[in-house]
């Protein structure tokens, strides 16, 4: 038999079932997971120090880059810890509380990235149609301001969504559980669980969540276009291949992240929409903050030059 669990406050307990119905083994996933993470972690740190340590990577887009390492860090460690306990566990469960705080975390760092990477699209523009004015422009301060600005939006942002599934009740079975097809607390999972009306929550995705969302989509858009004609009215051929160089990477994680975020949340229901979630919501948490690193650091001339000092000669000149 199914009820209806009380709301948040009266803890029910969510049993996450996300990876119980696939036939691929769990110990192979377990480690597949594993090596991701520790990637991802190892990635991240080694460019987090390159850059804080080589004096020929304190420029802002390297500083925007170290502050976008340490949020994918963050990102992979809200969601990839709990599902290696989950995979060598028989009962997945998560109590409302850490659900919730999970919930949170997750979009706290998620929306951060996404407006780092619009920041980083700026930045871009302001290196190729204003160089003169770069170093002044985009100095560490702003630098500093523009990523604490992302923090507070992102974190008003959570808190809102936080603050409209507080009140929700949700179907449990006989026992006290609350079923959830995911691997984690994610939002989708939550609202199609709730035995109660979600209509403001689904309005709030789509209204305010699609603001924030259009907003950095616009900012890039725009910065891009700008870049592409300055690169068109560049003469030299050598000029134009370093300007799109510069931008190659920026624009693979622009591509790989929002595509993914789009493909989660604004994608009108479907019957494999949990399926789709599951493989978009992976790419989300484990792909992207792995791919981040390797993706900047194998484009980028600076950073792959410090890391040959530093593995040739144990260190990094100062």
């Amino acid at each position: 038999t199914m009820s209806c669990a009380s709301n948040a406050s009266h803890s029910p307990v969510f049993l996450l079932l996300g990876f119980s119905r696939t036939n691929i083994s769990h110990t192979l996933l377990f480690f597949l997971f594993l090596a991701v993470y520790l990637a991802t972690i190892l990635g991240n740190v080694t460019l987090v120090l390159l850059m804080s340590w080589d004096s020929r990577l304190h420029s802002p887009m390297c500083y925007l880059l170290r502050g976008l390492s340490v949020i994918d860090m963050g990102l992979s460690t809200v969601t990839l810890p709990q599902l290696l306990a989950h995979l060598v566990s028989d009962y997945p469960t998560i109590p409302a509380a850490r659900c919730l705080a999970q919930f949170f975390f997750f979009y706290a760092f998620g929306v951060t990235d996404t407006l780092v990477i619009a920041v980083m699209a700026v930045d871009r523009y302001v290196a190729i149609c204003d160089s003169l004015h770069y170093t002044l422009v985009m100095n560490h301060q702003r630098c500093a301001c523009l990523l604490a600005l992302s923090w507070v939006v992102s974190i008003l942002h959570t808190m809102l969504h936080v603050g409209l599934i507080l009140p929700l009740c949700w179907t449990r079975d006989a026992g006290s559980n609350v079923n959830l097809p995911h691997f984690f607390c994610d939002h989708r999972p939550l609202l199609r669980a709730s035995c109660s009306d979600t209509h403001s929550n689904e309005l709030a995705i789509f209204f305010e969540g699609g603001f924030l969302m259009l907003g950095p989509c616009a900012l890039i858009v725009l910065s891009y276009v700008r870049i592409g004609a300055t690169i068109l009215c560049l003469l030299s051929a050598a000029g134009r291949h370093q300007a799109v160089s510069t931008c190659g990477s920026h624009l693979t994680m622009v591509g790989f992240l929002y595509g993914t975020i789009i493909s989660v949340y604004f994608q009108p229901p479907s019957q494999n929409s949990q399926h789709q979630d599951m493989v978009a919501s992976v790419m989300c948490t484990a792909i992207t903050p792995l791919a981040n690193p390797f993706v900047y650091s194998l484009r980028n001339k600076d950073v792959k030059g410090a890391l040959h000092r530093l593995l040739e000669w144990g260190k990094v000149d100062p």
